[in-house]
């Protein structure tokens, strides 16, 4: 919801809605404007018997809504008296708000034709000419019903909405304060002043305009919220949800829409027992705003009150099962709370009540692969794509599944129908390339990992990943260095990647810095084979052989089937790290855990 007022074509029309809210606290018209404004003028009818009788069967269709037959019978009026000025008033009211603009225009330049308008007629045209593009017309319009009424001050304020549309902001200022000078109690006027305030950028006299509109008449709607917005385009929240807690005091309490914008002030400062509060008075009109239930349910969720979100959402999904939307975020509490069968279960529910909603496919094909349950992520997340091939989540995940299952050359494919629909998605380049990484295809690999940062430079696992190949190969170690630098600078706390750079050090020569960075990496990841291989690696090239058997004992302690490592262990005369009692553990372990999984 924004409550902030344009000055486009149409923002004349917006003074009419202004100006009925002022006159009357209780009318909430929200039709369009500028058709609504013939009705407001009182209904005259030509003077013709037979005009009066087809124009008074216009009227009672136009109040009956009967758009159609209104026009027919106005036009039939009009064939029988062709000068009568309210005929053609109602017609362009009609046409605008039909949005046929041609029409509208044609038929208020020729009310304003000639001489003799009542000023407020003339004023409706001018409306209507400004909202159908013919602004400059439009002021003419004005200016012969200021000429007519000179102390009539509700003719200049429309004039001013005209001439700041046209961006003649100081001349808009001019009219309307001319208009309060002969009506000083118009909130219509200070309203306006304070819109013509807001586009000069001053705010405080905006601010002191809509306090003034406020003060004359404190039922007056869009005061109030046209500083709420101001205060909010400021960020002073704070302000804005004060304005709004007043309207909904001196107004209108039974407002939803300006309640529900309230809620989300109140969510985006973290006042979450403010927007409860707010939402339980929802209910306390309503109890069956099923909007309502649902945010007091998303606060709750945002809170980590995760019980609470789930027994009111459980509560709708009650009266009202085939909630697909509803089951679905259940389901993702039920995720965040490790209770896993019940969010499968939800996810299945929503897909037997419609088979074709792809979000719980592809969720329940997530959460599934999350589980390392990859047969059935890889249906799931197959049906997803299917049913929203366009959608890029789904390919990566189902692509990461066959990966997991060993399918390369299905993970394969499922990256590349994905870059098919999304040819500027770098995640999928990425994964891709590392799909390519497991078949050996070392020059795809380097073409995947290029297209993705080619498409986001930024791309911090590509960087690291291209960058780590070149020199775990030995070659391109400049560029190695120089792409894990990049990625180690975008997240200077992810230890792999800060073990990549220290590779590549290694790579080329540089020891201490080697040393330095694995070092960080252990300290930032902690138990990982590989990099305390790495650690014991450099240790070896410099002869520092009692830390560098320390190093591989803990590597083939977290990873005791690495036989390459036992071999090298051997080979530097470390003695036979497999009769050492810590491998010997750790392969038990791991033994046991293969058994029972």
């Amino acid at each position: 919801m924004s409550f902030k007022l344009g000055t486009g074509a149409f923002s004349i029309a917006i003074f009419f809605t202004v100006a009925a809210c002022a006159a009357s606290p209780d009318m909430q018209e929200s039709s369009a404007l500028l058709a609504s404004s013939a009705r407001q003028q009182q209904a005259e009818p030509p003077p013709d018997s037979a005009a009066t009788y087809h124009f008074m069967l216009g009227y009672q269709a136009e109040l009956g809504q009967d758009i159609d037959r209104a026009l027919r019978e106005y036009q039939t009026a009009l064939q029988t008296d062709p000068s009568s000025r309210e005929v053609k008033a109602r017609l362009a009211g009609l046409y605008f708000g039909l949005g046929d603009l041609s029409n509208a225009a044609r038929y208020a330049e020729e009310v304003g034709e000639g001489t003799g308008q009542d000023p407020q007629l003339l004023t409706q045209m001018a409306g209507i000419l400004a909202g159908a593009g013919h602004p400059d017309r439009a002021l003419q319009l004005m200016d012969q019903a200021i000429e007519r009424n000179p102390e009539r001050g509700e003719s200049y304020f429309p004039k001013g909405i005209i001439l700041l549309n046209l961006k003649r902001t100081e001349e808009a200022e001019q009219a309307v304060k001319q208009g309060l000078r002969y009506a000083p109690d118009s909130p219509v006027g200070h309203y306006y002043l304070g819109r013509i305030s807001v586009e000069a950028g001053n705010a405080e006299q905006a601010i002191a305009s809509f306090d003034r509109a406020i003060a004359v008449n404190p039922s007056f709607e869009p005061a109030y919220l046209a500083q709420s917005s101001l205060y909010e385009s400021r960020q002073e929240k704070d302000k804005a949800i004060g304005v709004l807690q007043k309207y909904l005091r001196q107004v209108n309490p039974r407002n939803k829409e300006v309640r529900q914008h309230l809620v989300q002030l109140y969510i985006s400062t973290k006042d979450y027992a403010g927007g409860l509060a707010e939402l339980e008075k929802m209910l306390e009109q309503d109890p069956r705003d099923m909007d309502a239930q649902l945010r007091i349910a998303l606060i709750y969720g945002e809170k980590k009150e995760f019980r609470k979100a789930i027994d009111r959402l459980t509560a709708i999904l009650q009266s009202r099962p085939a909630e697909l939307k509803v089951r679905e975020y259940l389901a993702y509490l039920y995720e965040e709370m490790k209770e896993f069968p019940k969010a499968i279960e939800a996810y299945r529910y929503n897909i037997q009540l419609d088979p074709s909603f792809s979000d719980s496919h592809l969720h329940l094909g997530v959460l599934q692969y999350r589980l390392k349950n990859f047969p059935e992520a890889t249906q799931h997340l197959s049906e997803a794509v299917r049913l929203n091939p366009t959608q890029p989540e789904p390919h990566i995940v189902l692509g990461l599944a066959y990966l997991q299952s060993n399918q390369l050359e299905k993970a394969t494919q499922a990256f590349k129908e994905g870059i098919h629909h999304n040819p500027k998605n770098a995640d999928l380049h990425f994964n891709l390339g590392t799909a390519y990484d497991k078949l050996d295809r070392f020059d795809d690999v380097i073409r995947a990992m290029e297209a993705a940062l080619s498409l986001d430079p930024h791309h911090a696992d590509a960087l690291n990943y291209l960058g780590y190949s070149y020199a775990e190969r030995g070659i391109k170690i400049e560029q190695a260095l120089s792409l894990t630098k990049r990625a180690v600078a975008l997240k200077p706390e992810n230890g792999y990647y800060v073990d990549s750079l220290g590779w590549a050090f290694y790579k080329s020569g540089m020891l201490a810095e080697a040393l330095t960075e694995i070092k960080r990496a252990v300290s930032l990841v902690g138990d990982d084979p590989v990099i305390y291989e790495h650690l014991g690696e450099i240790y070896v090239q410099q002869k520092n052989m009692k830390d560098a058997r320390e190093a591989w004992l803990r590597s083939l302690e977290l990873d005791p089937s690495n036989e390459k490592l036992v071999q090298r262990f051997r080979d530097q005369g470390m003695g036979d790290p497999t009769q050492e009692d810590r491998i010997k553990q750790a392969k038990r372990r791991v033994s046991e855990k293969i058994q029972d999984p």
